[in-house]
């Protein structure tokens, strides 16, 4: 029995999602969640599950930061994102995190199945749209390897990212952050010139384009 935790914060559509993958044979949702916190909690009363299917947009504790609490603190739940988007940014972070499988929300009941089996039997699952996008990410040379290049953020990127698409000023951020003023300073200019973009309304837009923020 492959025992799995929902974690989406659509209410209606978890349900439905729960009551599908409970139709297939050996699959058993044990919990729903409607954001990563919850499914801490989750975890600190409930047996470890096989597997966490993860929304990657979410307002509270979105799946990028849960995936990366879980890679962290319990390496050993494989995750399964569940995402609209698949730009090579947001496939390059997931993978980084640690992401078993990534899977389009307009896939089948059959794909899902099949994703759920694959991971829980194989470690891993890509589906060929995501595989293909990988593959020519690295097989188009120079700009393969620039958009490799720009999709390869690290921590302290992401959460500057995350910060700078609320209401704090660059001198928060940095107080946030605990770093100095022209630190962040750097990072911002770093960001403009690895993203390609001009202004902190780009980075906003780069950063929910590709489900590091939630509106």
């Amino acid at each position: 029995m492959i025992r799995i935790i929902l974690v989406d914060d659509h209410v209606m559509l978890r349900n439905a999602l729960a009551t599908r993958i409970n139709e297939f044979e050996n699959f058993k949702v044990v919990d729903q969640c409607s954001h990563g916190k919850e499914l801490i909690q989750s975890l600190k009363t409930n047996p470890e599950p096989d597997l966490v299917l993860l929304d990657l947009n979410m307002k509270e504790m979105n799946g990028m930061e849960t995936a990366q609490w879980l890679k962290k603190n319990r390496p050993s739940i494989k995750v399964l994102m569940l995402t609209m988007y698949d730009s090579d940014l947001t496939l390059i972070q997931l993978l980084q995190l640690g992401v078993k499988g990534i899977l389009h929300k307009s896939a089948s009941p059959a794909d899902l199945r099949a994703a759920i089996a694959t991971i829980a039997t194989e470690g891993q699952y890509y589906s060929n749209h995501t595989t293909s996008k990988l593959v020519n990410m690295v097989n188009s040379k120079e700009d393969g390897t620039k958009r490799l290049q720009k999709s390869l953020l690290n921590d302290e990127e992401i959460f500057f990212l995350q910060l700078a698409c609320s209401d704090m000023t660059y001198k928060e951020v940095a107080q946030r952050m605990k770093l100095n003023p022209r630190t962040v300073d750097s990072i911002r200019d770093q960001l403009f010139i690895k993203l390609d973009v001009k202004s902190r309304v780009g980075l906003a837009m780069v950063a929910i384009r590709n489900g590091i923020v939630s509106l």
